[in-house]
């Protein structure tokens, strides 16, 4: 299970990661870009590039001033800080939802229908809200998007809005206060996480090794760029 999923925000065509978020913040920080290049380890004329690439979409985010009364430097823009407060706002939703499992898969996207993709995973055929251009992508879903169902009585494909299925196996139960934590393998490198009520654990016997169907919806799955995907430099 992938805790530490980023933040990933989309610019026109860019998209803007923590290594962008912490650029900027340097440079507000040491008044420089060169400062700011040195104090996060990276080469001057990389971290000058990336701004370049940024500003392209989202316009001036680093005003360059030359040596005067108030000495030379760099100082970001309005836009720039109203670029990191998005950014910010971004990564605090995601850090809400932190305690909260979810599986990851990386795949690769076979179609696209306007803003939805079909993507192609070891688990199986994923649909899912396409946030990148990039045909290798990382879907996302959290589990409590998920529901679970007995093989036996799930429902087919054209009767429910949940068209994401997996059929797997029961691989551990951890019970809790009144809920209990369902552990399945699906075919992917970590486990699908479900937590269930103790009534529901009951209602659908679900214990090692017996077969169960996930269904979720694509709306409720994320596509986004897999690492390196998008052209950026790790």
């Amino acid at each position: 299970m992938d805790a530490g999923f980023e933040a990933h925000l989309r610019v026109g065509g860019e998209t803007v990661d923590e290594r962008d978020a912490a650029l900027l913040r340097a440079v507000a920080a040491e008044g420089s870009l060169n400062a700011a290049a040195s104090t996060l380890g990276r080469s001057y004329s990389r971290a000058h590039a990336r701004i370049g690439d940024l500003e392209d979409e989202a316009g001036p985010l680093v005003e360059r001033r030359r040596g005067g009364t108030e000495g030379g430097g760099s100082r970001l823009t309005d836009a720039a800080r109203e670029l990191l407060a998005e950014f910010d706002r971004l990564q605090a939703a995601l850090a809400g939802t932190a305690a909260t499992e979810r599986l990851v898969l990386d795949g690769r996207v076979a179609e696209r229908n306007g803003d939805l993709v079909t993507v192609e995973t070891d688990a199986g055929t994923v649909r899912a809200l396409g946030l990148t251009d990039a045909d290798d992508v990382r879907v996302a879903f959290r589990s409590d998007a998920v529901t679970l169902h007995d093989p036996e009585r799930a429902p087919g494909g054209g009767e429910t809005s949940a068209r994401n299925r997996f059929r797997g196996e029961v691989v551990g139960v951890d019970r809790g206060d009144g809920t209990a934590l369902v552990r399945i393998d699906v075919g992917a490198t970590d486990p699908l996480a479900v937590r269930v009520t103790e009534t529901s654990l009951e209602t659908l016997g679900l214990e090692p090794d017996t077969d169960v169907v996930a269904s979720f919806k694509a709306t409720a799955t994320r596509a986004t760029a897999a690492p390196g995907a998008d052209g950026s430099v790790e």
